[in-house]
C-alpha cells in the first residue's frame, strides 16, 4: 500500500497530495514541476509554509534549522527516520531559517533547531533545541 503524504508546488503554490516513492521524483499535478521533496522530508518557504501548514489534513512537525548549526546537523537523521515511520500520519517539513528569515521571524525563532507541530492550522506546540532520539519518538506519539 502507498503512503500519502503533503507538498506545496515552489512553482504554482499548488497543493499536492503524492505517493512516497524511492523510485520517482514527485511532480507537480498542475504545472508539473519537481517537488521539494527529499525522501520523505519536504522543504518549505516563506511562500509555501503557511500553505502547508493551513491546508495539510495530516499534521505538520516542521523542523526549524540551519546549515551551519551543529546540533540541526545531528538531529537531521532522526527527523529523516522518523518521517519514514510516520509516512502517511504526518507531514515532515525542514524550514531552512537562514534562506526563509521572513516565516522564521514572524514564527519568532529564537534558537535552532526548533521543532513545531501544527494541526489544523494552528500550531500545538514546538520544542526549542535538539530532542535526542529515544526522546522524540514518544514525543511525536502525543499528536
Amino acid at each position: 500500500m502507498e503512503q500519502l503524504t503533503y507538498a506545496v508546488c515552489t512553482k504554482c503554490q499548488g497543493l499536492n497530495r503524492f505517493a512516497v516513492s524511492k523510485q520517482r521524483k514527485p511532480i507537480c499535478g498542475s504545472c508539473k514541476a519537481d517537488l521539494p521533496v527529499h525522501g520523505s522530508v519536504i522543504d518549505v518557504t516563506d511562500y509555501t509554509f503557511h500553505k502547508l501548514v493551513q491546508k495539510s489534513p495530516l499534521p505538520v512537525i516542521v523542523d526549524v534549522w540551519a546549515p551551519w548549526c551543529g546540533p540541526c546537523r545531528a538531529f537531521a537523521p532522526t527527523f529523516e527516520e522518523f518521517s519514514q515511520k510516520y509516512i502517511g500520519k504526518f507531514v515532515f517539513a525542514k524550514l531552512n531559517s537562514d534562506d526563509n528569515q521572513h516565516v522564521s521571524g514572524q514564527l519568532g525563532i529564537r534558537s535552532i533547531p526548533t521543532i513545531l507541530v501544527y494541526k489544523n492550522g494552528h500550531e500545538v506546540t514546538r520544542q526549542s533545541g535538539m530532542i535526542p532520539r529515544e526522546h522524540f519518538d514518544s514525543w511525536i506519539q502525543q499528536f
